[in-house]
């Protein structure tokens, strides 16, 4: 079961696609719209990514994330062929899984993230909360609704 909307974000840092360290909390003051992510190229994650660096109207103003248990050298290749310039892709690589799970959303037997969005607002509280079954995406248009309130 996923964090409780109405809590506080747990606060993590992790490398992105450039190697550089990324902390959660460095975003206060803006949306956060955090998305945990089975594996870079894999056809659902692929699509998700592609309707996000895509349409990025309804995600201006905050910052989305992408974490997974990939290394930072595939999710550079992923964010490449994505040209999603504007997403933080982050390895939750080593220990492996360890913000995924303090997010509730790691799968133990497969050893990779499940598929869990956040919208966290300006103060670093979660919002909203859509955890799905790996193969099914999140609820886009419920989520953006969301994030449109955060920015209000």
């Amino acid at each position: 079961m996923a964090l409780e909307v109405g809590s506080e974000a747990p606060d993590f840092t992790l490398v992105d696609s450039n190697g550089d360290e990324v902390t959660l909390s460095q975003f206060r003051g803006t949306p956060v719209y955090l998305n945990f992510y089975p594996a870079a190229f894999s056809p659902v994650c692929t699509d998700w990514f592609t309707g996000i660096a895509d349409d990025g109207s309804p995600y201006a103003g905050a910052v989305v994330i992408g974490i997974s248990v990939d290394n930072k050298w595939t999710l550079a290749a992923f964010k490449e062929q994505m040209k999603a310039n504007e997403v933080h892709f982050l390895a939750d690589f080593h220990p492996k899984g360890a913000v995924s799970q303090a997010y509730d959303a790691y799968l133990d037997q497969a050893g990779l993230a499940g598929r869990c969005t956040y919208v966290i607002d300006a103060e670093g509280v979660i919002v909203d909360v859509d955890q799905v079954p790996p193969l099914e995406t999140p609820d886009a248009d419920r989520l953006i609704a969301a994030l449109g309130a955060c920015a209000r």
